[in-house]
């Protein structure tokens, strides 16, 4: 008889039986079961560019921090200037160690004075709710309200066409990076311009109860765009396209906000924040690696984990690498990746190695973001 502990059982959104329904790839993707995939990733990922796509990101968590000092727990917690955000406005920012590494980063969303509204990423949602709560010195409370909401994205330039459909919010009224409450399909819901894609849209949150039949009417409402269901491999794609930091691949514990090319969220004028001394000492000293993009130039693609080299000798390593249906269009396949350099190495156009196969192939060091609505 084992004495091995039987697995935990994946986690389903309210929204799992319609992908099975509907013939979609499912696969474990941090303890959740997801659809990876539809139609096709290349299929899915070219809608969301040219068109419009559904995602269920439902398993992503949300975390609300309420009370007189919600915006004093806030600031402390995060690397971002949160006392900037006018109501209805949201940002991304860096949920730090004291060492400067990431528990996480997050959109925070400013409700009202005295709430905040957090969303973080799927499997690190219990740890983000237990680093808040310990950080928690204040007259503010901290609650994890995942299982309040289903989250969908509708995303690509015809999104706020398709949506629109189902609202009477004038969404184009709503600026990227605000929010709004207000209905979608009768459904109380909050109506967020953001995405993970590159491309404009909207990420709705509403009840769980709701799923299946915004799902349902989110789909009709985009047939004359071509809307389709799309999956996690084409949010990948768009994603490192768009050069977006994926949590586990360009961010981690031991990464710092300065070295993933992420200075811009972490604001040293402002109060102190948990991390803060880390990263003014990482500043002074200067870094000593830092996130590139990359386009291969040899034969290969640069996978997620494959180890850089200079000159034959490890520098560093893939954090995400792939085929990109968007520069490959044209008809030549382009595989393109981020990946941790020396700082020294970081100049657009610096030739090295990425060990393929245990082959070295020629890369270079690439502009970024790869792709940039409306100058593709």
């Amino acid at each position: 008889m084992s004495l091995e502990a039987a697995p935990e059982p994946l986690k389903r959104t309210a929204l799992n039986a319609i992908h099975r329904a509907h013939g979609a790839k499912m696969v474990d993707f941090g303890g959740w079961d997801m659809p990876v995939q539809y139609s096709g990733l290349v299929d899915e990922h070219h809608t969301v560019r040219r068109a419009v796509g559904l995602f269920d990101v439902s398993h992503m968590g949300e975390i609300d921090v309420k009370g007189p000092q919600a915006l004093d727990l806030v600031e402390h917690i995060s690397s971002n200037w949160a006392a900037k955000l006018q109501t209805g406005q949201i940002h991304y920012s860096g949920l730090l160690y004291e060492t400067g590494g990431f528990v996480d980063d997050i959109l925070v969303h400013k409700v009202a004075d005295d709430h905040f509204f957090i969303c973080v990423n799927a499997g690190n949602q219990e740890k983000d709710f237990a680093h808040i709560q310990e950080q928690n010195r204040f007259d503010a409370t901290v609650e994890l309200t995942s299982d309040r909401y289903t989250q969908v994205a509708i995303q690509g330039p015809r999104a706020l066409e398709t949506l629109q459909k189902l609202t009477k919010t004038a969404l184009a009224e709503i600026k990227y990076y605000w929010f709004t409450d207000g209905e979608v399909a009768g459904t109380p819901a909050r109506i967020a311009r953001t995405g993970y894609t590159g491309e404009d849209g909207f990420e709705i949150y509403f009840a769980p109860s709701e799923s299946s039949r915004i799902w349902r009417a989110l789909l009709v409402a985009g047939e004359e765009f071509g809307i389709k269901p799309a999956g996690l491999g084409a949010r990948n794609t768009l994603r490192l396209e768009a050069k977006m930091a994926l949590y586990g691949h360009e961010i981690d514990a031991t990464i710092t906000p300065l070295e993933a090319d992420l200075a811009w969220i972490v604001k040293f004028d402002k109060p102190e924040f948990v991390g803060r001394a880390a990263l003014v000492s990482q500043k002074e000293r200067g870094l000593t690696r830092k996130l590139v993009g990359f386009e291969m130039v040899g034969r290969g693609i640069g996978r997620d984990g494959y180890e850089a080299q200079i000159k034959g000798v490890k520098a560093g390593w893939v954090t995400s690498g792939s085929p990109s249906p968007t520069l490959s269009a044209a008809g030549t396949p382009r595989n393109i990746g981020l990946c941790y350099l020396p700082a020294d190495f970081g100049t657009v156009g610096t030739q090295f190695e990425i060990l393929v196969r245990n082959q070295a192939v020629e890369a270079v060091v690439a502009a970024t973001p790869f792709y940039k609505r409306g100058k593709a």
